[in-house]
């Protein structure tokens, strides 16, 4: 019987009838019929047409918008040289790989619209159809070079497609076992209240001569918004005057920075306090050269500890105290690192999403690898070193961009142990701009690279137990340093859109979504206010996978980008314990209100007011001061135009154009908005904006 058809069976004692009615259309319930009326169609194709038109309107409205931002930023900024660095060969290789790709794909894109519309769908059953297919039924030059692209496809791409899919897929799941291992053993941290330990009378306050003399060094080069509060900061550090010692280490080539510095030295200095500027006449090996010429003074033997801190970081007052405790009774004991806060994580989405990655590294990373393994990575500032055991490691070296890294390689390796202390916490500032947190992520990521290959003979050879080792070359370097890079890159912003044109090797939703969903999560948990932030944190990390892959890359090679070393932009920014202490040292004497308006007033007006007192010294046969400051007159900042994430933003809407026709869904959504998110890093949105 058919679907449509029904039966109704009446009894009666003396009657019995059969009605069948069959079909939708019949007479025997006339009142039921529902037909529609020619009104109620038009509001209906009316309610539709108003529908497609928002949400043209919606799609017009975004595309002007991004247009307009284009369009000002062509005007208004400047093309991003990134390779103008590099070495002429290898100059802007994989902005041409991208821009190759890109243009294949809008090709590929072109062919499969054509074969849409012309009906010829043979990706279900693909070989089967090929087969079947006789050449008298392919019509046109055009159709036969899509069939011979799909049998090309078939039988030479996909394979290869398919392997380094698989590849990139059993990296990703090998890193996120690791990062899952980390989030549990921070999770067991927090349930046992596992923390360093350090005696109660380490240290007895009122006997002075019992406190370790200590040495204080601020690495500084043109740092003229923020020299002064990291000065302030260190001056006021709750410690015997007697037992430290402060060393600015002034690499800065602007003569108006140095004056500035020199003047803020002197004042502290007159205040009783034991500090000196330190200036380099030959300025090699960056930050590392610099540490290492201020470890070769004479009186450096006298002191038993070392804390270093960037210019940007204002270590609160009982920061030693905090942290020099530690080292007594554990005479293997070498570094002490405490955690950074940041006074301007909230200031815009950039700031943001690094507050989220920061936040996990130090809680989760540093932590867990401090507590059960003892050795983590310097961070460079905000720690404090035995003296003997930078000694001992062969002091500083400047054969790689991160110093840091490589001191604690040695270190380890020479049998120092470390403790990271995650509620000691030291205020500092994150990059504002996309510009600068580019180049400090450049950085970050080549330089392990470039450590990995001189070091690992050395990780080989030393004496140091197989486990340690092991931590050493696969998890520290290779995983976490190594495969992250390149599977984020490979897998989300190659592959997957590939995969768009090579039904064949298509991704599954679980490798695109689910587990980077939940990764993403456990990322976010050390900084839970942060959590509506966590789709953009996705996209964004993804973003950055070229800018790390790149930068890997080049270190791995030992590419001329890799030995490049730029100090990151600060603003000055003041944390409000800072600025609450300086409000109270305003209120007990006039010469500490000086202070307090030298740290108030900005940059400019300071260099102003130098300015004025050199032309009032000037003798008139004297030359006038104008000429240094016009030689060190620097370009206005400006929003750049970046290349590499334009591409891969076009790429990946090409591929989100492509998995439209398939209705491939999730697929769709991805590529769509990890396109945009391309879009807006390329068009320098994202961060600080210069007007």
């Amino acid at each position: 019987m058919a679907p449509s058809s029904v039966v109704l069976t009446i009894e009666k004692p003396s009657n019995f009838s059969l009605v069948e009615i069959t079909g939708s259309k019949t007479s025997v319930f006339p009142e039921k019929e529902k037909a529609a009326s020619p009104k109620q169609f038009t509001w209906v194709l009316l309610l539709k047409v108003h529908r497609a038109l928002a949400c043209l309107s919606w799609l017009a409205a975004g595309a002007w918008t991004v247009f307009i931002a284009a369009k000002k930023r062509l005007a208004l900024s400047e093309i991003k040289e990134e390779e103008e660095e590099e070495e002429p060969r290898n100059r802007g290789r994989l902005y041409r790989f991208i821009r190759a790709f890109l243009f294949i794909s809008m090709a590929a894109l072109f062919m499969e619209v054509i074969a849409h519309f012309k009906n010829w769908n043979l990706n279900l059953n693909l070989n089967l159809n090929l087969n079947l297919i006789q050449p008298l039924e392919v019509q046109g030059l055009l159709q036969w070079s899509y069939l011979a692209w799909l049998s090309f496809r078939v039988d030479y791409i996909a394979p290869l497609v398919i392997t380094l899919s698989k590849f990139c897929i059993v990296l990703f799941l090998i890193q996120s076992i690791d990062r899952l291992f980390l989030c549990v053993g921070c999770f067991w941290i927090k349930h046992k209240k596992l923390k360093p330990q350090v005696d109660a009378d380490s240290n007895d306050i009122e006997d002075s001569p019992s406190f370790p003399m200590v040495l204080v060094q601020i690495p500084m080069r043109n740092e003229k918004e923020v020299y002064a509060q990291s000065i302030c900061a260190a001056c006021q550090l709750d410690w015997p005057r007697e037992r430290l010692l402060i060393q600015v280490l002034d690499d800065s080539d602007d003569e108006n920075v140095q004056i500035l510095i020199k003047d803020e030295v002197s004042s502290w200095k007159q205040k009783g306090v034991n500090i000196i500027y330190r200036h380099r006449f030959v300025r090699t090996g960056y930050k590392a050269g610099n540490l290492k010429s201020a470890m070769a003074c004479n009186y450096v033997k006298d002191y038993e500890f070392v804390a270093i801190f960037d210019a940007d970081f204002q270590p609160n007052p009982d920061f030693l105290k905090q942290t020099i405790p530690h080292f007594k009774g554990n005479p293997q004991l070498g570094l002490v690192q405490a955690r950074w806060s940041f006074v301007n994580k909230d200031e815009n989405l950039l700031t943001r999403l690094q507050n989220i990655n920061l936040c996990f590294h130090f809680e989760v990373e540093q932590q867990v690898n401090g507590l059960f393994l003892e050795f983590f990575g310097f961070n460079g500032t905000g720690g404090v070193w035995r003296i003997k055991a930078l000694e001992e490691s062969g002091g500083w070296l400047e054969r790689t961009t991160v110093e840091d890294m490589d001191i604690a390689v040695r270190a380890h390796l020479h049998g120092w142990k470390f403790i990271f202390l995650n509620d000691v916490k030291v205020p500092c500032e994150l990059p504002e701009s996309y510009e600068a947190y580019k180049k400090q992520q450049h950085r970050w990521h080549s330089g392990p690279m470039q450590l990995f290959r001189l070091c690992l003979p050395a990780i080989i050879k030393s004496k140091i137990g197989i486990w340690k080792k092991a931590n050493l070359i696969f998890l520290f370097f290779l995983l976490r340093k190594l495969i992250l890079p390149f599977y984020s890159f490979t897998l989300f912003c190659i592959i997957l859109p590939l995969t768009m044109f090579i039904p064949e090797a298509q991704l599954p939703v679980w490798v695109i979504c689910y587990i980077p969903i939940f990764m993403s999560l456990l990322n976010i948990l050390p900084a839970p206010k942060s959590f509506p932030f966590l789709v953009p944190y996705l996209l964004f990390e993804n973003t950055m996978s070229v800018t790390k892959f790149n930068a890997m890359v080049s270190g791995l090679f030992q590419l001329g980008s890799a030995y490049e070393w730029v100090v990151t932009k600060k603003t000055g920014r003041s944390s409000e314990s800072d600025l609450l202490a300086m409000a109270e040292k305003q209120s007990k004497s006039s010469n500490q209100e000086k202070i307090q308006r030298r740290l108030s007033e900005s940059s400019l007006e300071m260099l102003s007011k130098v300015k004025e007192q050199k032309e009032e010294k000037a003798s008139p046969e004297s030359p006038p001061p104008s000429p240094p400051l016009k030689k060190n007159k620097k370009k206005k900042n400006r929003n750049m135009l970046y290349r590499k994430e334009l591409a891969l933003a076009f790429l990946l809407l090409t591929a989100s154009a492509r998995s439209l026709l398939s209705a491939h869904g999730v697929h769709f959504y991805f590529l769509l908005f990890q396109g945009l998110s391309f879009l807006v890093v390329g068009l320098d949105l994202i961060g600080e904006q210069m007007s």
